[in-house]
């Protein structure tokens, strides 16, 4: 599979989420979310004095979205953008990825290298701890039936299940995947049950089945891979975010991350 390029020139891609036609993404240093049609041409909402990070959709079409540094979580009703929760009284370290169940809860996680937690925001706003001492926890998705939500452990190098309680609880925690080949960081799940996982240190893109196989490579050469989603028509295009340094920060004040697009065998599933 040889990826096709769609976009570059923004600082920091981050939190891909396929949505009525469009890509949407984190521009995390860039203080941005930008959008990309399937031809990369991009659209872009400024978020000045944020640092953008997960994104997910709520099933009134309002996105919202992580605000990593300062700990807050943002809602766009697609004319404004305010601050609905302040996560900072729960949230041990900065904000990173999340992903939204079909009730409209979502969970967050807080990027501690140990100690890490998940956080629920439910559709009232308010907040609650479900998961704790994760290792970094990253990308996550939630399978088809809504009954489990798999994360993504960078400093563990594994994938984590959870079994979602009928009131957004997380419970029955069990590896999905270990021993991983890099620190995974976003991750998409296929209708074969398969996660794409973002490898950021092996700078790949590599498709993982429960307990660990690899299926499938894409190697993005000297490019970090940063995070990916399943979208575009019958969601099988793997949208895929790559920068050239795995660390944010040492990248502020450039534009060298990248979009990139494949098309797989499997179509996405589940959520995002």
């Amino acid at each position: 599979m040889t990826p096709t390029r769609l976009a570059d020139d923004f600082c920091f891609g981050e939190g891909p989420r396929w949505f009525e036609g469009l890509l949407w993404f984190s521009d995390m240093l860039g203080e941005a979310v930008h959008t990309s049609d399937m031809r990369g041409s991009l659209t872009t909402l400024p978020l000045p004095g944020h640092s953008p990070s997960g994104l997910g959709f709520r099933p009134d079409g309002s996105l919202l979205i992580a605000s990593a540094d300062d700990r807050l979580v943002l809602r766009y009703d697609g004319d404004t953008v305010q601050a609905i929760a302040d996560l900072s009284g729960l949230a041990p370290a900065n904000l990173g990825d999340m992903v939204i169940d079909d009730k409209g809860r979502a969970y967050i996680g807080s990027q501690a290298f140990t100690g890490g937690v998940i956080i629920r925001l439910d559709p009232d706003d308010s907040a609650t701890v479900v998961a704790e001492n994760l290792d970094f926890p990253n990308g996550m998705v939630i399978t088809p039936d809504h009954q489990t939500l798999i994360v993504a452990e960078s400093m563990a190098r594994r994938l984590t299940a959870f079994t979602i309680g009928a009131q957004g609880t997380l419970t029955d925690r069990r590896i999905f995947a270990d021993g991983l080949d890099g620190p995974p960081d976003g991750i998409a799940l296929d209708a074969e049950g398969g996660v794409w996982t973002s490898m950021t240190l092996a700078h790949q893109f590599e498709r993982i089945t429960e307990g660990g196989q690899v299926t499938d490579r894409i190697d993005m050469g000297d490019r970090v891979a940063v995070a990916c989603t399943l979208g575009g028509p019958q969601r099988r295009t793997l949208f895929m975010l790559t920068s050239t340094d795995a660390y944010p920060k040492r990248l502020v004040g450039t534009r060298l991350s990248r979009l990139d697009a494949v098309l797989v065998e499997a179509p996405g599933a589940g959520l995002p």
